[in-house]
């Protein structure tokens, strides 16, 4: 997802190179990105195509990979490993203090390895518990961090990490029957909560990017533009999670989908047709305009609520996911910001996949498996080819020798 760009500041040479996988010291365990972003992409590569095996009736008994499964796990798992991985490498960037690294970076990571387990082996109280402490310990030095800075501006992110992490509580709640609750609300709920970090920060440096990266642009940012389709956004999930009357549900997303595409219009994406890391970031960024526009209809009766919602998770969160971790990988272990045949196949991959998911849930029912497995393929190939292309970037210390 979209952040703001981090030039880390100088610092002492990186931990040496010669310090084993399993030691503190080691390059993977220096800065957040590293390991949560090997750890997303290596299972989401993996995790897709369980869920699409396990739908197919192909899958062993003994793995929990049910409908629950799949929505708990790309949102509570994949995504928020790579937000938090995000926001520990940028909240260093903005506050010139440390946030977890070496030892505690380690404990984070396992912890949310043993997460992933857990719920491969069915709910019940333990697995709940070990998956739902990520995310309140994963907050709280993020947090240490901005508060002792006077970071005040990012400390909204700390109370959207506590939001997640109060949607995966009532995921578990439901799940465990305390409560009379469907799992789909807590699933949706984080899905916008993810939707709105990234139309804030989007709004804070895709512009930035544009105009240092491609020649000729002038964009315009709009402050007061960006917290009313913030704002619009906000309210449409609200309406949405609340069951409100289409009347009410309907104006609102597609007031949050004019306001979010007037956004990008703005920032000129036309002429990022040529940078791969700018375009991804823009095509992904409109997936949320037309998430909303889908929302809208799917309040009407006029499309099923999964087409709006794998536009938003696939087309937009997958996408700016994809676009800023390539990005950020490159520039913090010290690489050019420049996309070549691999990014661009990545970007594509994604793309080609949202579609083919948007087509699955809204078009033709003979046509829903062929095009499922399509986008499950898509998936899972993007996120491989980074896993392969990146993991000796993510597992080596920094090209130019500074520390991260």
């Amino acid at each position: 997802m979209a952040i703001t760009p981090i030039s880390e500041p100088s610092s002492s040479p990186a931990a040496a190179s010669g310090a084993a996988p399993w030691q503190a010291g080691h390059a993977v365990w220096q800065l957040g990105f590293r390991p949560f972003y090997l750890l997303a992409a290596v299972f989401a590569a993996i995790g897709i195509p369980l869920w699409l095996a396990s739908y197919a009736g192909l899958l062993p008994g003994g793995l929990q990979v049910g409908l629950g499964w799949h929505m708990h796990e790309m949102v509570f798992g994949f995504a928020v490993a790579v937000v938090v991985g995000f926001l520990y490498t940028a909240g260093r960037n903005w506050t010139g203090l440390p946030t977890p690294h070496g030892a505690p970076l380690m404990a984070l990571a396992g912890l949310w390895l043993a997460g992933r387990v857990a719920m491969l082996c069915g709910p019940g109280l333990l697995p709940a518990l070990v998956d739902w402490l990520f995310l309140p310990l994963a907050a709280w030095p993020l947090y240490q961090v901005l508060r002792r800075s006077g970071n005040t501006r990012n400390l909204f992110l700390v109370g959207l990490l506590a939001l997640l992490a109060l949607a995966n509580g009532l995921f578990h709640a439901a799940e465990l029957g305390w409560l009379p609750l469907s799992l789909f609300l807590p699933v949706q709920a984080a899905i916008f909560i993810i939707v709105l970090i990234e139309s804030v920060i989007g709004a804070r440096v895709i512009p930035m990017f544009t105009r240092n990266g491609a020649p000729g642009s002038t964009p315009v940012a709009s402050p007061q533009r960006a917290l009313i389709a913030v704002a619009c956004m906000a309210a449409a999930a609200i309406a949405w999670l609340a069951g409100a009357p289409a009347w009410l549900t309907a104006p609102l997303a597609f007031c949050a989908a004019g306001v979010s595409l007037a956004n990008l219009l703005a920032w000129q994406p036309q002429r990022t047709v040529r940078v791969p890391l700018l375009w991804i970031l823009h095509l992904s960024y409109a997936w949320i305009g037309i998430g909303f526009a889908l929302l809208g209809l799917a309040s009407l009766g006029l499309l099923p609520a999964s087409a709006a919602l794998h536009a938003l998770t696939v087309g937009s969160m997958a996408g700016l996911i994809i676009g800023m971790m390539t990005r950020t990988t490159l520039g913090h272990t010290g690489r050019p910001l420049r996309g070549g045949r691999a990014e661009a196949a990545m970007y594509w991959l994604i793309q080609l996949g949202a579609l083919a998911r948007l087509l699955a849930a809204a078009g033709p029912a003979a046509l829903s498996m062929p095009l499922l497995l399509a986008a499950g393929a898509c998936w899972s190939l993007a996120f491989g080819l980074y896993a392969c292309v990146y993991a000796p970037y993510l597992w080596r210390a920094r090209v130019d020798g500074r520390e991260g």
